[in-house]
């Protein structure tokens, strides 16, 4: 049973401490290189270990942030002592250090340089895939077993896979959706389109655009004064993955399978026609491309725009502000975004553990061994339920108490990998939002944009792909 305080340090257990006596007198010198091989010493006991786990604030609590000194820290803080417990290869201590968010790179670079990276880091897979590529860390492929491919859909696989391995264990995710005011649609006439309460409603396109028709011909001024149906920015970088997923709406797969880009044919052109078509017919907030994601996200809660982007952080967050009357309460709801063919396009942000290669054999054996415990034990992955889970059983098990499980699970076939995981992705999204802002303000055609894209970013990776390690294997 979990306990509800946890120890704000974690000690080191050790699970054998003596051997019997007079059993040194017999051994040979094979056979304390066996013992020591095992990570037994000489004397019988399990040789000490110690690593270190570093995360980014992910949630407070080992189930909820409801529990007594729940903190960012208590589930690993939890999961290090249950493992310590029944570990029997090693006396190992594992510590526990959460750093912000914004200080994560030059925490990393400063550590790496220093030869002393974390043993373990749990975080999103999109913010750390050009680690892999530095060579930075090891494959965890040895330590996924076919029970664990069964119960997490190969969506989320095909994201934390480099090359051929696997690079990052998934725990949970944080999908990317589009969610809509019902109560604006209702005002336009638009209930046919309105999907359930936890559902994630899906759209043809050509019904998305009768949406956007109706709702800006429709909603009635007198209530919703300078009021716009979809939100569209471009300011920086934020936001941008429901950008990219905007650009894929025409059928484009973005990148090919050497992970170049490959925008630039008759479908990514359409892609960029259409969002310009969209803002010039005033469907759209005005000025895209001096909007920010922030700015669009604010227009939609004080109920400017019928439809925006959101994740289940921001969904959840903008809930709990209008029940505690911080904010207005309306009805919102999930959409997917739509494409073309009928099958929507859905992202998410993976998040897991990766192991840094610490090039001490025994450390890394040790954090793999800890980040498959973590993963995989039947009381921790219930932990994911702070997110979305990425395994069907914790969704399923969950799905009375939090519906949209269900909804976010049966989603999860329709994901597309946003970064590719090309090597440089964190530079090649500066490259985006100056093209869509030419695009907004009509300095560039649709066919030029796709065209400068494509050019750009592809250098950006040829770069990048000289010192990558995925790229560089035989």
């Amino acid at each position: 049973m979990m306990r509800k305080r946890l120890l704000t340090t974690v000690a080191a257990l050790t699970l054998a401490t003596s051997v019997l006596a007079g059993c040194s007198s017999n051994n040979n010198e094979a056979g304390n290189a066996a013992a020591t091989d095992s990570g037994q010493t000489t004397t019988g006991k399990k040789e000490k270990v110690d690593i270190k786990v570093w995360l980014t604030p992910q949630w407070k609590g080992v189930l909820d942030a409801s529990e007594q000194g729940a903190d960012y820290d208590s589930f690993f803080k939890y999961a290090a002592k249950k493992f310590s417990e029944q570990y029997d290869k090693y006396d190992a201590k594992i510590n526990v250090e959460v750093i912000a968010g914004d200080q994560r790179d030059q925490l990393l670079n400063v550590n790496l340089s220093g030869g002393t990276p974390p043993d373990v880091f749990f975080e999103s897979v999109f913010a750390m895939g050009d680690y892999v590529h530095r060579g930075a860390l090891v494959p965890l492929t040895d330590i996924v077993d076919d029970e664990a491919k069964k119960d997490i859909n190969e969506s989320y696989w095909n994201t934390v896979t480099f090359g051929n391995d696997v690079y990052f264990y998934p725990f949970q995710n944080n999908p990317g959706t589009l969610v809509y005011n019902a109560d604006m649609f209702k005002a336009a006439g638009l209930e046919k389109y309105v999907g359930g309460d936890t559902e994630i409603k899906t759209w043809t396109l050509a019904e998305y655009e009768d949406i956007l028709k109706n709702l800006k011909d429709n909603l009635p001024k007198d209530k919703y004064s300078n009021a716009y149906p979809m939100a569209l920015y471009g300011v920086n970088n934020q936001g941008d993955t429901w950008n990219l997923a905007y650009l894929r709406m025409f059928g484009n797969k973005f990148f090919d399978d050497q992970g170049n880009i490959v925008l630039n044919d008759e479908n990514g052109v359409k892609a960029a026609a259409w969002l310009k078509k969209i803002k010039d017919a005033g469907y759209t907030n005005p000025g895209p491309e001096s909007v920010s994601s922030n700015d669009a996200n604010a227009m939609f809660l004080n109920q400017q725009l019928a439809i925006s982007f959101t994740n289940p952080v921001l969904f959840n967050n903008a809930k709990a502000d209008m029940e505690s009357g911080k904010t207005t309460k309306f009805d919102l709801r999930l959409a997917n975004i739509p494409s073309e063919s009928g099958d929507p396009l859905s992202f998410t942000y993976v998040v897991g553990a990766s192991v840094f290669q610490s090039k001490d054999a025994k450390r890394v054996e040790v954090a793999k061994d800890f980040v498959k415990f973590f993963s995989t034990d039947p009381e921790l992955v219930k932990s994911s339920k702070n997110a979305i889970p990425v395994r069907s059983s914790v969704a399923e098990a969950y799905k009375a108490e939090k519906p949209l499980f269900a909804a976010y699970d049966a989603n999860s076939k329709y994901l597309f990998n946003f970064t590719g995981n090309v090597p440089g992705y964190s530079q090649l999204r500066e490259v985006l939002y100056p093209e869509l802002q030419a695009l907004y303000m009509g300095a560039k055609k649709p066919e030029q944009v796709v065209k400068d894209y494509q050019e750009k970013g592809n250098k950006l990776i040829e770069t990048n792909k000289a010192s990558s390690v995925i790229f560089q294997k035989p």
